[in-house]
């Protein structure tokens, strides 16, 4: 993954690498949730499903939130390509078991993001990771959670379904303080 400002002048910080290597993150985490949904779908359990389908919008959206931060900061940016996702699975458990290690996964990569912008004194970095380490708390705790209702329902996916569609599949208010994403949210 590369990353270069349109001037010659300016040379890449760290901080911008590893921000670029985030888009291929975010993208392979879109990725992932669509392979989950799939899983879900052809297990007919449509709940976690359009979850997890929306999931994947989401990280897709955080990709383009910062391919939108570097064309804000006059910055070319490459798309990177991505790896498979898993796709198979041997019950319901083990996709939110791999979306919560994903999630916290992601957490680390984030918070050494907004470090390597601190550290380095880039201002402008470290504010527009902020959104991102608050995202990231509640990321984890849905996945906490659901992974705790999984497990609590003693293998009765149809309390798993009611469960995610009362709390988990409700329209959520837009965030005003979201980044811009490029090409606009999906």
């Amino acid at each position: 993954m590369s990353v270069s400002t349109r001037s010659a002048a300016s040379p890449v910080s760290a901080f911008h690498q590893l921000l670029a290597e985030q888009i291929a993150h975010e993208f392979a985490a879109s990725q992932q949730y669509i392979a989950l949904a799939s899983f879900y779908a052809n297990e007919d359990l449509p709940q976690l499903a359009k979850h997890f389908y929306g999931q994947s919008v989401e990280e897709r959206n955080h990709a383009m939130m910062i391919i939108q931060y570097f064309l804000d900061r006059d910055m070319a940016v490459e798309v990177p390509g991505i790896a498979d996702p898993r796709s198979h699975f041997g019950d319901f458990r083990e996709p939110i078991k791999l979306a919560l290690h994903q999630e916290q996964t992601v957490t680390d990569q984030i918070i050494a993001l907004a470090k390597t912008a601190r550290d380095e004194g880039d201002y402008l970095g470290e504010q527009f990771m902020q959104w991102f380490l608050k995202e990231q708390v509640e990321e984890v705790a849905v996945m906490t959670t659901l992974q705790t209702v999984a497990e609590r329902c003693n293998g009765n996916t149809f309390d798993l379904e009611n469960f995610v569609q009362r709390e988990l599949n409700v329209a959520a208010e837009a965030d005003a303080t979201a980044p811009s994403i490029a090409g606009g949210a999906i």
